[in-house]
C-alpha cells in the first residue's frame, strides 16, 4: 500500500464509528472516532459505454462538464441532487463569455442514471438569453419526487458591483420538474415574495438546497440565501460590510414561497455570504456561511434554527475548526441516521482556492475535523450529494492550472 492509499484508508475510516449529536450546548465539542475503514472503491456502473471526456464503468470520478466545450466559455457554480428515481442531476452555470460572474450566462443541467459514471447530453434549464442566470439551488421535494429549482438573473450588461450600488435589479425564479429532470416548467418570478424593497444584490445557495423531512416542518423545502442593503448615508467602505444572510421557504412544492430569518449586520465584523444549510439528526436546522471579508478571524460562519428557518437561535458567530478555508462557497450534507455526521466540503488552504477536502462533525456542527483531502489540484466551489445508504458524491470545480477548468464528480463510499 502506497503511503497516499494509506492516508485515504486512515481519513475514511474515521466515518465508520458514528457518535450522536451533541445536545446543543456552548461547550459541546466533537467525539473522537475510531472503527472499521471505508474507501473510495468504482460505481455500480450500468452504462456500458463511456462518452468523451467522461469515465467508463467502474468509476470513482467522472467529469460532466469541460470549459472550452459545449458551447460555452467556462462552467461554474456546481449544484448536485439524486432523485427518488436514482437520477443524479448535475446543474452548473454555463458561461459563453467566459469565466467571469456577469454576462451571457444559462443554467445547464446533465443527468446521470449511472450514479455519476457517465452523463446524458447537456440542456438548457434557464436561458439566459444575453443576460445572467445562476446560482442554483435545486431540491427535491420528499412529498411528491418533484426537482425544485431555484435560482436568480440580472441584466447581462449589470455587474455584482453595479447591482450593489442600486444601478440594476436581481431576481429570483422558481422551475420544477416532474419527470425525473428532463424537463423544467419556464421560470417563475418569485421575486416580490422572497426580496425586501431595498436590496440589492441577492443570491441563492449556490448548491443544494434543504427538504426537511423530521419535525413540525417536515416536507418544507428551504433554501439559504444571501443579500445586500444600501449602506447608511454619508458611509463608506467596502459593499461587503452591508451584507447579509436570509432563508426563503415554500410549504407547498415551491408553488408559493415566504421569507425566513433576515440577518442585517452592518458593523463589519462578520459578512454573511454565499450559505449553505442541512437538517440535523435533531431536526434543527444547521446554516454555514462564507465570511465575505469581515474582520472576525476566519473565513467561515454558522448559526442555527430550531423552527425551521423563520428565526436563529443565535447570531451567525465564526465557525474556527474550519479557519483552513479560503474565502469560498461550500457544502453541508448531513448523512442519514441518527448517529450518522455531518459532512462540509470545501478548499483546504487558507490563502488559496486548492486542494479540496472534506471535514466532519458529529457534534451538530459545533467542530469539524478534515477526513480527507481529494488532491492538491486547484479547487474551488463543491456540492455535496448522498448516493445511496453508503456512498456519498461531490461534484466540484478544479483543474490542472487554475480552479475553473472542469466540473468533476467524485464518489466515495462507506464502508
Amino acid at each position: 500500500m502506497t503511503p497516499k492509499s494509506r492516508t485515504l484508508l486512515t481519513a475514511l475510516a474515521l466515518l465508520a464509528s458514528l457518535t450522536a449529536c451533541l445536545a446543543t450546548t456552548a461547550s459541546a465539542r466533537a467525539t473522537p472516532m475510531t472503527g472499521g475503514a471505508a474507501r473510495e472503491t468504482p460505481a455500480r456502473a450500468r452504462s456500458a459505454h463511456a462518452r468523451h471526456g467522461q469515465a467508463g464503468p467502474g468509476c470513482t470520478s467522472s467529469v460532466p462538464y469541460v470549459s472550452g466545450r459545449g458551447g460555452y466559455a467556462a462552467y461554474r457554480i456546481p449544484a448536485v441532487v439524486e432523485t427518488r428515481y436514482g437520477t443524479v442531476l448535475a446543474f452548473a452555470e454555463g458561461r459563453r463569455d467566459g469565466f467571469g460572474d456577469s454576462g451571457d450566462i444559462d443554467v445547464v443541467l446533465r443527468r446521470s442514471t449511472d450514479g455519476g459514471c457517465t452523463w446524458g447530453p447537456l440542456t438548457v434549464v434557464a436561458a439566459g438569453d444575453g443576460d445572467t442566470r445562476g446560482n442554483p439551488a435545486p431540491v427535491v421535494d420528499p412529498r411528491t419526487g418533484a426537482v425544485v429549482l431555484v435560482t436568480c438573473a440580472n441584466s447581462g450588461r449589470a455587474t455584482e458591483e453595479q447591482i450593489q450600488r442600486g444601478e440594476a435589479d436581481r431576481r429570483v425564479f422558481v422551475q420544477r420538474s416532474w419527470d425525473d429532470g428532463r424537463h423544467f416548467t419556464p421560470p417563475a418570478d418569485i421575486t416580490a415574495q422572497v426580496k425586501r424593497p431595498g436590496w440589492r444584490w441577492y443570491a441563492t445557495g449556490p448548491g443544494h438546497a434543504v427538504a426537511l423531512t423530521r419535525g413540525p416542518h417536515a416536507g418544507r423545502l428551504l433554501v439559504p440565501a444571501n443579500h445586500s442593503v444600501a449602506p447608511p448615508d454619508g458611509s463608506s467602505g467596502p459593499g461587503s460590510r452591508y451584507d447579509g444572510g436570509h432563508a426563503l421557504y415554500s410549504d407547498d412544492g415551491g408553488r408559493t414561497w415566504h421569507l425566513g430569518f433576515v440577518t442585517d449586520t452592518r458593523d463589519g465584523v462578520t459578512n454573511v455570504n454565499e450559505t449553505t444549510a442541512a437538517q440535523l439528526s435533531d431536526g434543527r436546522l444547521y446554516f454555514n456561511a462564507r465570511d465575505q471579508y469581515g474582520t472576525a478571524p476566519g473565513n467561515r460562519l454558522d448559526t442555527y434554527s430550531g423552527d425551521g428557518g423563520a428565526t436563529l437561535d443565535r447570531p451567525y458567530a465564526v465557525q474556527a475548526t474550519l479557519n483552513d478555508v479560503p474565502v469560498v462557497q461550500g457544502s453541508l450534507l448531513q448523512l442519514p441516521g441518527r448517529k450518522a455526521p455531518l459532512l462540509f466540503s470545501g478548499p483546504s488552504v487558507p490563502t488559496a482556492r486548492r486542494a479540496l477536502a472534506i471535514w466532519s462533525s458529529t457534534d451538530c456542527g459545533h467542530t469539524f475535523t478534515r477526513l480527507l483531502t481529494l488532491s492538491d489540484r486547484p479547487a474551488a466551489y463543491s456540492d455535496l450529494v448522498q448516493l445511496g445508504r453508503d456512498t456519498i458524491g461531490v461534484l466540484y470545480e478544479t483543474g490542472t492550472t487554475h480552479s475553473y477548468e472542469t466540473l468533476e464528480f467524485r464518489r466515495l463510499t462507506l464502508s
